[in-house]
């Protein structure tokens, strides 16, 4: 009797819980109502099963308890009851499958007036291509990948010229305009969802496959990878910004093109020196950093890298937290940078430092470090010299006093948590992984033993190759 009341209560319990739970299914943001149905089909189908089985369960627990007044009966076939199970389960199993059937349909034909654009996926984040003025993209391949050409467009189709490329995790959409979104990825299985617009799609490393959906509302809407795609998996975050199609057209047009990006003039060191005069100060005239004045070393750091963090400083996404007390002071100072170029000659004279080794500071376990460092080193490479295809810096060579300071920054949300900074706030989950100050001081420590100098190492190792 016991196991009866235990399975009713179980019943009640959960019906209960499916219609009082304030967990459901998101709003909806796109034109795939459909699927909503669908799912609510399922769970209305599922659902009366497992109330009817269960509820048969605790009646035959009861009805059926051991009797020694009552003999049992052998009954090997019920042709009656066998015919009509079948003919409930076919049933349920069509109402639940044909509706997929039809929002398949759907699925699979593109409406002709949709948009392309291009997500491509990598460990861990998001990049973007819009077809130009030609409404064509162009021919992408493995063998043009590089620093300066992360889409892997060919630099001789003429149709790739005038592709947009938004190399960041944020896109924006129009809204109300049917969108094809052919997905690629770079390295391993990744898979682009936005819980709003209900439609998902695996992206398969060597195809191109798709998806669509019409943005039926404004707002911005995470990107997550539902694919596990390595230890980073859950930091593969995005950003979908549906707005008017006037605003849009207007972020579009601003957007840089592969020629605009391939013509951008490189950083002349001449002119970067005498603006370098002012950095000087407190980074050193070699840019050898002085721990006095709290200013890191910038010779051996990736240009990058560099580029970001100066772009950082000078929008407000560095520097603004009011307990960042030096990134405060550096705001300032690169805003006296007045232009991009000024921002790539100073970086270009930065080049020119020699890559000096810089002294340990900080003791720890490096034992436990190396542990800890495992994570770490899926971004920032196994001797620490940074990955530019993961947008994670050189950490080797970096003064043990500074990587510490930022791996408390952003454990305490000073650094990364601007809502611009996609790839700070996923530094703030990782370095969550530090849960004391030991372990920060481990992991650094561990650093320190890794050699000051990996790109050469690496240049020297495939030169002997």
């Amino acid at each position: 009797m016991f196991i009866a009341v235990a399975v009713i209560v179980l019943v009640v319990g959960s019906v209960l819980f499916h219609f009082l739970s304030p967990w459901y299914l998101t709003e909806l943001a796109s034109n795939w109502s459909a699927i909503d149905d669908t799912i609510t089909i399922t769970f209305w189908v599922t659902g009366f099963v497992f109330v009817v089985v269960n509820l048969f369960m605790a009646y035959c627990i009861i009805r059926f308890r051991y009797d020694k007044n009552r003999r049992s009966e052998y009954e090997p076939e019920n042709k009656k009851l066998e015919w009509w199970l079948t003919g409930i389960t076919t049933i349920g199993v069509a109402a639940m499958l044909a509706p997929g059937l039809w929002v398949w349909y759907d699925f699979v034909n593109v409406p002709e007036d949709a948009m392309e654009v291009e997500a491509v996926g990598q460990q861990w984040h998001w990049t973007y291509r819009f077809p130009g003025a030609d409404g064509q993209l162009g021919t992408v391949h493995p063998k043009f990948f590089s620093n300066d050409n992360p889409f892997g467009i060919d630099p001789d189709d003429p149709r790739g010229q005038d592709d947009v490329l938004v190399d960041s995790p944020e896109v924006r959409l129009p809204l109300g305009q049917p969108v094809k979104l052919l997905l690629r990825s770079k390295d391993v299985l990744h898979n682009f969802t936005v819980a709003q617009f209900r439609v998902k799609m695996d992206l398969v490393p060597g195809l191109v496959s798709y998806m669509w959906f019409t943005p039926t509302r404004t707002g911005k809407f995470e990107v997550l990878c539902e694919e596990l795609c390595g230890v980073g998996h859950h930091i593969m975050r995005g950003m979908v910004v549906v707005e008017e199609p006037d605003d849009f057209a207007t972020w579009l047009a601003a957007q840089p093109t592969f020629a605009e990006l391939a013509a951008i003039p490189a950083g002349d060191p001449q002119v970067g020196q005498q603006l370098y005069a002012v950095c000087g100060a407190c980074h050193g005239s070699r840019g050898e950093g002085i721990a006095a004045l709290n200013a890191p070393k910038l010779a051996g750091q990736e240009a990058w890298y560099l580029s970001r963090q100066l772009s950082y400083y000078q929008s407000g996404v560095r520097g603004a937290h009011p307990d960042d007390v030096y990134g405060q002071q550096m705001a300032p100072m690169v805003s006296m940078l007045g232009s991009d170029q000024a921002m790539r000659d100073v970086i270009a004279h930065i080049e020119t430092f020699p890559d000096e080794p810089v002294e340990a500071t900080i003791a720890g376990n490096v034992d436990r470090g190396r542990k800890i460092y495992q994570v770490c080193g899926s971004c920032h490479g196994w001797e620490g010299q940074g990955i530019a295809a993961l947008k994670a810096p050189r950490q080797a060579g970096v003064q043990d006093w500074y990587l510490a300071r930022q791996l408390n920054n952003f454990k305490q949300g000073i650094r990364g948590a601007h809502p611009e900074d996609l790839y700070g706030q996923q530094m703030i989950q990782m370095a969550n992984i530090l849960v004391n100050d030991r372990a920060v001081t481990d992991v650094v420590a561990y650093i320190n033993t890794l050699p000051q100098k990996p790109t050469q190492i690496a240049m020297t190792a495939g030169e002997e190759d």
